[in-house]
C-alpha cells in the first residue's frame, strides 16, 4: 500500500482511482457597474442625529464564457442606509463586481454550486474594500460589510425556487436574474 509521506493512504489506493484535481485561477476581476447616491447631501440636510440603519441585498449570476473552462461570475450588491430616527434615506450603493475564472476538475453536477459559492468567496474581500472606500469617500463612516455566507444564500435560493415550482410559478436556476 502506498503512503503519502504522513502514513495515510494516497487517493489512488482508496478505491483504485485518483480523485480529480480541482484547478481554479482568477483570471480577471472588474467593476461592471457601480452607483453611489449620497441622498443626505443631495437634500442639503445635515443632522447631528444620524443613526444609520444599513441593509445589504446580494444576488449572483454565473455564465460559461466562450473559452474552454472559463466562467464569469457577477456579484450584485445593493446597500441602502436609512436614518433610524426618522427613516429618511442616507445613501444608496449599487455594485456589480465580476470575476473571470478558469476552472477544471469540478464534476458537472457540482459546477453550479461551485460557481455561486466558491467564486464569490474569492471576490468578496475586494468587494468589501470597494464598499468601504466608496462610503468613506462619499462622506460617511467607512462601511465594513459583514462576511456573506454564500452557501446559505445558495441554499435559500434553491429552497425559494423549489417552493415556487411547487406552487406552479416555475423557476430559474439559482443565480440567474429574471429577464
Amino acid at each position: 500500500m502506498a503512503e503519502n509521506g504522513n502514513g495515510a493512504a494516497t487517493p489512488q489506493d482508496q478505491g483504485g482511482q485518483q480523485a480529480p484535481q480541482v484547478k481554479m485561477n482568477v483570471l480577471a476581476q472588474f467593476i461592471r457597474d457601480m452607483s453611489f447616491e449620497n441622498i443626505l447631501a443631495q437634500k442639503g440636510a445635515s443632522s447631528p442625529e444620524i443613526q444609520p440603519d444599513v441593509k445589504v441585498q446580494v444576488s449572483l449570476d454565473a455564465r460559461k464564457r466562450a473559452a474552454e473552462h472559463q466562467y464569469e461570475v457577477i456579484t450584485k450588491f445593493k446597500i441602502t442606509s436609512n436614518n433610524k430616527t426618522d427613516n429618511s434615506p442616507l445613501f444608496l450603493l449599487e455594485l456589480e463586481y465580476g470575476g473571470v475564472f478558469h476552472i477544471e476538475g469540478v464534476p458537472e453536477a457540482q459546477l453550479h454550486p461551485f460557481l455561486l459559492i466558491e467564486c464569490p468567496r474569492m471576490l468578496f474581500p475586494f468587494i468589501r474594500r470597494i464598499v468601504s472606500d466608496v462610503t468613506r469617500d462619499g462622506g460617511f463612516a467607512p462601511l465594513n460589510i459583514d462576511t456573506v455566507d454564500f452557501l446559505a444564500l445558495y441554499r435559500q435560493e434553491l429552497a425559494r425556487r423549489a417552493q415556487a415550482q411547487q406552487s406552479g410559478q416555475g423557476g430559474q436556476t439559482p443565480g440567474q436574474q429574471p429577464s
